[in-house]
């Protein structure tokens, strides 16, 4: 069994920055792609971005190019995503996932595994 666990959502200003972390159980967190995802209140999940098993290759949905660096430590388990230059639509709940295979993709549904979310919240 996987567990992922989300932390360091929390409440900043427009412009300011967040580092998500996303810790693992299970000793194949190095054989799958990871991917961070998104959901604010009324509306659907959507992708952010995601990174393959050796964090060699990269995706990000065009809302956040620029702004979001996803990146992993295989030795610690660990999923990041740094958060530069928040907008108050960044506001969500943020979701790490295992996809269950090691290439990335941007749909949920090719995911199995998912944490409980951490919120961010972006004041204006």
């Amino acid at each position: 069994q996987v567990q992922l666990v989300e932390s360091g959502g929390g409440l900043v200003q427009t412009g300011g920055a967040l580092r998500l972390a996303c810790a693992a159980s299970g000793r194949t967190f190095s054989s799958y792609a990871m991917g961070w995802f998104r959901q604010a209140p009324g509306k659907e999940r959507e992708f952010v971005e995601a990174i393959s098993w050796s964090g060699g290759r990269t995706g990000y949905a065009d809302s956040v190019k620029g702004r979001f660096t996803i990146s992993r430590d295989n030795a610690k388990n660990t999923l990041y995503l740094q958060m530069n230059s928040l907008k108050p639509e960044d506001t969500a709940v943020y979701l790490c996932a295992r996809r269950f295979t090691n290439t990335i993709a941007t749909n949920q549904r090719e995911y199995d595994y998912w944490g409980q979310g951490t919120q961010v919240t972006v004041s204006s």
